[in-house]
């Protein structure tokens, strides 16, 4: 499974010359937490360009591609799916009228029970930090009607993520997917596209203070985010229980530790 996203490092723009913080998109194996690759987004452009880019740089065949509502574009659907790869994309309203009447299909047939289509549930209940979150992962697989009127690469099913805490509140959100998976298998596939928020960006920024970063001349700043993921890759296949800030401490203290980290 693999997670694409993209990330500002806030503090590499440049007052002179009126330069913006540099975006990358990477590419993040969600199960191994490692960084597959990544891609500075040019100026004046956006993750959508960026991202076929970084697809190109990969070999994907078999695996499958998370990406959240900007990455969900025909045109990227189509490049993993020509890579023979598999994809999973948030749905949002940047789809025209695909959004719209994914959510009223949905609404119709939750009103009647789905009985006018086939669909498969999944339910999982947590309760961490005081807090008790349900959610429910119902994928329709007749997607007949909907291939017809907007003709997806590859198109397969919907999924729908409600999730409840014990506040009542509620939040629904919609996927497309090229996969014939059943709601138990894609449930966690979902779950997983936030293992790079939770196990990269937020290591960048925590423990290598990637948003303190002044590095900011030139390439640097997009070379030096790549030689930081290097590191986390080190770092993540080293052995042990100790933390990354930790194992990043020790690699500073130790040169024999330091070289086991690399030649590993």
């Amino acid at each position: 499974m693999i997670a694409i996203d993209g990330k500002t490092v806030r503090r590499s723009y440049q007052k002179k010359g009126k330069k913006a913080a540099i975006h990358m998109v990477s590419a993040f194996a969600a199960r191994q937490r490692l960084v597959l690759g990544q891609v500075k987004v040019d100026e004046k452009s956006n993750e959508i360009v960026a991202i076929p880019k970084l697809l190109e740089m990969m070999a994907i065949e078999g695996a499958i591609v998370t990406i959240d509502a900007m990455g969900c574009q025909r045109d990227i659907a189509q490049k993993i799916i020509d890579k023979k790869a598999d994809y999973v994309l948030a749905l949002k309203g940047n789809q025209g009228t695909l959004r719209e009447d994914v959510e009223i299909f949905v609404a119709e047939q939750k009103e009647k029970g789905f009985v006018d289509t086939k669909i498969s549930q999944d339910q999982t209940v947590d309760g961490d930090h005081g807090r008790i979150e349900t959610r429910t992962v119902t994928v329709i697989h007749d997607v007949a009607w909907l291939q017809e009127r907007h003709k997806w690469p590859g198109l397969q099913g919907v999924e729908s993520v409600r999730e409840i805490g014990d506040k009542i509140e509620t939040e629904t959100r919609f996927y497309i997917t090229s996969l014939l998976f059943l709601a138990l298998r894609l449930a966690p596939i979902i779950r997983s596209h936030w293992a790079i928020e939770n196990s990269l960006h937020w290591v960048m920024d925590m423990i290598f203070r990637d948003d303190e970063c002044r590095v900011r001349t030139e390439n640097a700043p997009a070379n030096f985010a790549t030689i930081k993921h290097m590191a986390h890759n080190l770092l993540r296949r080293a052995s042990g229980k100790d933390s990354s800030r930790l194992r990043r401490k020790t690699a500073a203290w130790d040169d024999d530790f330091l070289a086991g980290l690399v030649a590993a």
